[in-house]
């Protein structure tokens, strides 16, 4: 299926559904595992490898279909890779100082930035309800970082560095997967295989090698956190395959408002969960201007399709005559 070409509307919606929830969940899952073991470089080392075995294991069983490694399409997601995994890292690294819901907001700067990017790398100018939602999606989530008392200067550092990579790397993937027509799969098998050598190096340059894997061991024999690191594997491949795909089939900025609006229900559980936070007016101020700004955006983009289909079916009549 092209999915490029015609995306059937139902896989629009399952492919933006599917990443939210996985978005969300992972973040509580990587705090879980972050509060017991804190090498979060090795952490990401582990989930690559393991997607980019299961990956394999799938093709040669015959469950997944997908072209053979070609050295040329590495050469072309070489930058994705290395973006997706700095990404991570600088996010993993921010969620050990700073609170879910205060990571989160950070992390909602990121449709703006994408919005800026796709403005300069030639798409065009957005529409102005598309601009203003995302600009009031962004000053909500300024508003509630502002309610954040347990200020944590290095963590809202790497939290912001991830913002950055986070753009460029979805900007990439769109852009990837609409020239060389790779399927979600073959993205995630690229992404996974190649990252595995720069993350070998950061986990020696940062030092985390050996001792983590010697924690690691030791761990091993705590049942529950085998079970959150178990998760933390599956939840981990689970976001690869629906961000890409939702990235696809939709568009970067699509997938990054998204990760907004699930945003608003993680950053509530955040103040309860996982040590909590000490609620402020200035963080449910914020969250509301957030969403707002998330459902207009989501009104903006209904009506730019529904105006575009009669246009389109105009065209196709006229050629036709």
């Amino acid at each position: 299926m092209d999915f490029k070409a015609d995306p059937p509307p139902y896989l629009s919606l399952v492919a933006a559904l599917s990443y939210g929830f996985a978005s969300m969940a992972m973040v509580f899952i990587n705090k879980a595992v972050l509060m017991q073991y804190a090498s979060s470089m090795t952490l990401l080392t582990v989930q690559q490898l393991m997607t980019t075995l299961l990956i394999r294991f799938g093709r040669v069983m015959g469950f997944t279909k997908g072209r053979e490694f070609n050295v040329d399409t590495a050469k072309k997601l070489l930058l994705v890779s290395l973006f997706y995994n700095a990404n991570v890292a600088f996010a993993l690294a921010s969620l050990k100082g700073v609170n879910i819901p205060m990571y989160i907001a950070i992390k909602r700067l990121t449709p703006l930035t994408v919005l800026i990017a796709g403005f300069f790398s030639g798409k065009g100018r957005p529409s102005t309800q598309v601009t203003l939602s995302v600009v009031l999606t962004a000053a909500g989530v300024i508003i509630a970082a502002l309610g954040d008392f347990s200020f944590d200067l290095l963590g809202y550092s790497m939290a912001l560095i991830s913002v950055f990579f986070q753009t460029m790397y979805l900007v990439l993937v769109e852009k990837s997967g609409a020239e060389d027509g790779l399927s979600s799969v073959e993205i995630m098998f690229y992404n996974s295989i190649l990252s595995l050598p720069f993350l070998l190096f950061l986990i020696i340059a940062t030092g985390e090698f050996p001792d983590s894997v010697s924690i690691l061991y030791a761990k091993s024999t705590s049942f529950s956190f085998l079970v959150l690191l178990l998760l933390s594997m599956v939840m981990s491949i689970a976001l690869n395959y629906t961000m890409f795909l939702c990235t696809i089939v939709n568009s970067a900025l699509t997938t990054t408002i998204v990760g907004v609006l699930k945003g608003v229900v993680s950053t509530t559980l955040g103040f309860v969960l996982l040590g909590g936070v000490q609620i402020h007016g200035l963080n449910v101020t914020g969250l509301v201007i957030n969403t707002a700004g998330g459902v207009w955006y989501s009104f903006a983009k209904y009506m730019q399709k529904k105006n575009k289909l009669p246009k389109l079916m105009t065209d196709v009549e006229t050629h036709r005559k």
